[in-house]
């Protein structure tokens, strides 16, 4: 067979192997084109073809010349045949096989890999400037990101190909009889042969020397001293060492090619002795010995420098150096006044959590087994002219929970297809049953507040993990309606057409499903729907962004739309400490998808892009948040249609950013260490902060999570929608600091740190928690509830700073051995010395700013609100006038007023209640003292 037969013949196979992939691609680009982000797609693929195209060219050039060449300088010589071996005639069209197919296979590695690369190789054309030098070469720190990974990824490829083709070369020479080791290892290989393994030595040579090179710039990247970075030993020691070898093994190269006129390899020969004589000596001993003998004995005056770059770098990767930091003196002189002024911050107090919460969405709105809340997102709107802050979840269709006998194939890609609807309902409102008050809820969605649900049908979000079809001759079932079932049929843009033959053709292979192909449910106006994650669907377009680890879900204009925080990352920031190495890493990467943006070692983040989704639609859009980060910068150039600038967002859109969650932690998780700016105090880790902890669901104790919060900030104007993080020292449990994360307006992302005076104890989360639990009162009752069929759960302790003081608000609630719903018992607030439990939040502040001492009965709320102030009286009572009885009833009209107010956790008519209630009281307390008061027959 001829060669060229053999390329026709594996080039079939080829084909029939990557079809698969080819259709894929074909795919994918119809499904491209149907979000509007084709140029993406375009550029993505086209710059993969290219390099895998050129690296498969390259490298199949060099092998096949050498090869070619090897052949050629032993055109006179014959193959070897062993002796009496039925192979022997073959061998020389074996040997031709087997080196095209090796060839054949090692360029199609390469150009996998080339095209892996792609992003790499675009970053390296389209490099941004960060205006940032590092201090040890003085090089912009877009040199690290965007330049140096593609020079050590050509340096690695060149080694690579070169080592292949001396291997290759080696193996036709060895076959072909020129490599005779009869001869002595001097002369084992001459001439011809002998010089062209020379010249591929001495360009590994030269490419070895590059590693080097390179190498010094990793050690910028060095986590073996007292910081991540180099050290005094790396940039004393190693540095030079990296810059020997790199002189040497050129020396050595040179050695190679010399040789080529001399007989014999003695002198490249003792060129390698020699080299790794010195490469023990420099690259081990030396290194070992400045780091043994001058740099322990004085570890912090030889390495304070490089604590200090390191300190500094860091801080400037995770936007430390962007934290505002101000004093916080706690005056602890709160008042009644004072609460009516925060009056905004006190009624939009949390009191539910998430995972408690999402379990009564799910028993009281889930309506049939087969809708699922998948997560409750946390949000902020102005509803009937008041800032609230409210907690809601959409409702998703699960097709697992549809019963077995309903689960056909028709049923599941045309007939359940989308979820219906969400529930809503704000932080802090309860029935008298103790579950939540409902801003939006049922099917369809009822608002009692001027928020509407235009389009509530979600065929995209976070439960949607399959592909559907919609406009196909068979209605979808939208809702239940008594005993029978609403239907609907698709009319949005989303999804991708596939009415033809040959797209169903298409997907039918792609999908594996031939019923794609043979039903008869399909039209013209059909389309496919896939990529239904939201998460999955921001990552098919944009793979180069981190996601944050929790979508939320905002109404705006009245369409559901999810919001998706996109983050830059890098771990090429030189002297920056990863994420991963920070104390107690270990407990934040517990979280599945932080771990997932700190896999690489990530030393630098950014809140770049705000990617928002239509639930009913799946449209995307991609909005600049932060449009001073340089990687950013890089990929607008590489996409120049992907990214939309900031100001193009609506006003409504942008009213619903917030910090990113995961954001926040890893930036607090930095800032542990890194509030400590004075290398002798980091070297010692004198300030080391931590997170507090609290009681769990299960009473036992877990670190304190960042929590949303509408308050209003020290010398602030108004209230603002907040993220919020307290901490504590290392080693104790009272509170140091308070962070907070701005998210409304002109202020989104701005951080500020309130600092306590060292000198004062300020009660953290623990201490409180323990404080709670020493209260006889408080822990009688809870302990009662144990015993009686039912189990306590101690919400998250909530630590809120109002004018210069702090309260913490704990939410207590029940739950039934045997049932599943949650219910909102008892709120805990403390403040100072004072800790109370009542049936609302409202009685609870009530008790504590009217004087009501820390060891008041938990019970006696409802009796203590009434103002009923004859209970108990030994003082005989006295008839009342036509005129009293008017005013007690004014005042039982003012009591049950307020109770209703305090239900719905209207703090502000329930104090106007207690006002008027106090007032008539008063009223009915001057006139049974007054003479006038008196019956005529009375004694006197």
């Amino acid at each position: 067979m001829r060669p060229y037969f053999v390329f026709g013949l594996l080039a079939v196979l080829a084909l029939l192997v990557f079809s698969g992939s080819l259709l894929h691609l074909l795919t994918e680009s119809w499904w491209f084109e149907a979000v509007g982000y084709s140029d993406v797609f375009r550029i993505r693929v086209t710059w993969q073809l290219v390099t895998a195209l050129g690296a498969f060219v390259l490298s199949a050039l060099v092998l096949w010349g050498n090869y070619r060449l090897a052949l050629w300088q032993t055109r006179d010589r014959d193959y070897y045949r062993p002796a009496n071996s039925e192979w022997a005639p073959y061998i020389p069209a074996l040997t031709r096989y087997a080196a095209l197919i090796l060839i054949l296979l090692l360029s199609l590695s390469w150009a996998l890999g080339a095209a892996a690369a792609w992003e790499t190789i675009l970053k390296f054309l389209n490099p941004s400037e960060f205006g940032v030098s590092e201090p040890i070469y003085g090089q912009d720190i877009g040199f690290y990101v965007f330049r140096l990974p593609f020079y050590q990824g050509l340096q690695q490829a060149a080694s690579e190909l070169i080592v292949w083709s001396i291997i290759l070369a080696i193996a036709i020479y060895a076959i072909r009889g020129e490599v005779r080791p009869e001869r002595g290892w001097k002369y084992f290989l001459t001439g011809e042969v002998k010089a062209h393994l020379c010249v591929l030595l001495a360009l590994l040579a030269v490419a070895i020397a590059a590693g080097f090179w390179l190498a010094r710039y990793d050690l910028l990247y060095s986590p073996t001293g007292v910081v991540f970075g180099a050290g005094y030993t790396d940039v004393n020691a190693r540095m030079h060492a990296y810059g020997i070898m790199g002189v040497i093994t050129l020396v050595v190269g040179g050695l190679f090619v010399a040789s080529l006129w001399r007989s014999g390899f003695s002198l490249p020969v003792a060129g390698i002795a020699v080299y790794a004589v010195i490469f023990l000596l420099v690259n081990g001993l030396y290194p070992w010995a400045q780091q043994k003998f001058v740099v322990e004995p004085n570890e912090l005056d030889k390495e304070r420098p490089f604590i200090q770059h390191n300190i500094e770098l860091t801080r400037q990767a995770y936007s430390l150096t962007q934290i505002q930091q101000e004093p916080f003196a706690v005056e602890g002189q709160l008042d009644r006044p004072a609460i009516d002024q925060n009056a905004a911050t006190v009624e939009n107090i949390r009191l539910w959590d998430y995972a408690t919460l999402l379990s009564t969405y799910q028993e009281l709105q889930s309506l049939r087994l087969y809708y699922r809340f998948h997560d409750v997102d946390i949000d902020r709107y102005t509803l009937n002219g008041d800032y609230r802050q409210v907690m809601l979840a959409p409702r998703e269709l699960d097709y697992n929970a549809v019963p077995d006998q309903a689960q056909t194939w028709v049923n599941q890609r045309l007939k359940y297809t989308h979820g219906y609807g969400l529930a809503m309902s704000p932080v802090n409102q309860v029935t008298v049953e103790g579950l939540p008050e409902f801003f939006i809820q049922d099917i369809p969605p009822a608002s009692t507040v001027d928020l509407s649900v235009d389009q509530p049908r979600l065929y995209y979000g976070e439960e949607t993990d399959h592909y559907i079809f919609t406009g196909t001759t068979t209605q979808e079932f939208d809702y239940p309606q008594g005993d029978q079932n609403a239907l609907n049929n698709y009319d949005g843009e989303g999804g991708v057409p596939m009415g033809s033959f040959w797209r169903r053709l298409a997907y039918a292979a792609d999908q594996g499903s031939l019923k794609i192909l043979i039903s008869n449910y399909f039209t013209p106006q059909s389309r496919i729907h896939y990529y239904r994650n939201v998460r999955q669907r921001v990552q098919q377009i944009a793979p180069f962004l981190s996601l944050d680890s929790d979508p939320y879900l905002s109404l705006i204009d009245g369409r559901m739309k999810w919001i998706v925080d996109g983050y830059t990352i890098s771990d090429r920031y030189p002297y920056s400490e990863p994420i991963s190495s920070t104390p107690d890493a270990a407990e934040l990467l517990q979280n599945r998808e932080i771990e997932r943006i700190a896999r690489s070692d990530t030393n630098y983040i950014r809140d770049a892009v705000k990617v928002v989704v239509d639930a009913y639609d799946g449209t995307l859009q991609f909005y600049v948040v932060d449009a001073a980060d340089p990687i950013l910068a890089t990929y607008q150039k590489i996409f120049p249609s992907l990214f939309q600038p900031a100001e193009v967002a609506s006003a409504d859109l942008r009213a619903h950013y917030r910090y990113p969650l995961n954001l926040f932690q890893i930036q607090a998780q930095l800032y542990r260490a890194y509030h400590m700016e004075d290398p002798d105090v980091f070297y010692n880790q004198e300030d080391l902060w931590q997170f507090p902890l609290q009681v769990g669901e299960d009473d036992q104790l877990q670190r304190m999570e960042p929590y949303y919060v509408i308050m209003r900030l020290p010398n602030a104007d108004g209230e603002e929608f907040l993220q919020i993080l307290p901490f504590t020292p290392s080693t104790k449990d009272n509170m140091v600091a308070w962070m907070a994360a701005r998210c409304d307006g002109e202020n989104y992302g701005s951080l500020v740190l309130y600092e306590f005076p060292k000198q004062e104890l300020v009660y953290g989360p623990k201490q409180i928690e323990a404080r709670i639990d020493q209260n006889p009162e408080i822990s009688q009752q809870l302990t009662l509830w144990n015993q009686q069929g039912s189990s306590v759960i101690r919400g998250d302790l909530l630590v809120i700073p109002v004018e210069q003081s702090l309260l913490y608000f704990e939410p207590v609630y029940l739950k039934a051995d045997q049932g599943a719903l949650p219910e909102l018992k008892r709120v805990i607030v403390a403040y100072e010395n004072t800790i109370v439990m009542r049936q609302a939040l409202p009685e609870a502040l009530q008790a504590i700013f009217s004087g009501a001492s820390e060891s008041a009965p938990v019970e006696s709320a409802a009796a203590e609100s009434s103002g009923d102030s004859t209970a108990g009286s030994a003082t005989p009572s006295r008839p009342i006038t036509p005129e009293q009885a008017e005013t007690v009833a004014a005042a039982l009209e003012a009591y049950q007023q307020g109770q209703t107010a305090l239900q719905a956790g209207d703090w502000t008519a329930y104090g106007q209640a207690q006002k008027q209630l106090g007032q008539l009281l008063e009223q009915l307390q001057a006139a049974q003292t007054s003479p006038r008061s008196q019956s005529p027959t009375q004694s006197p």
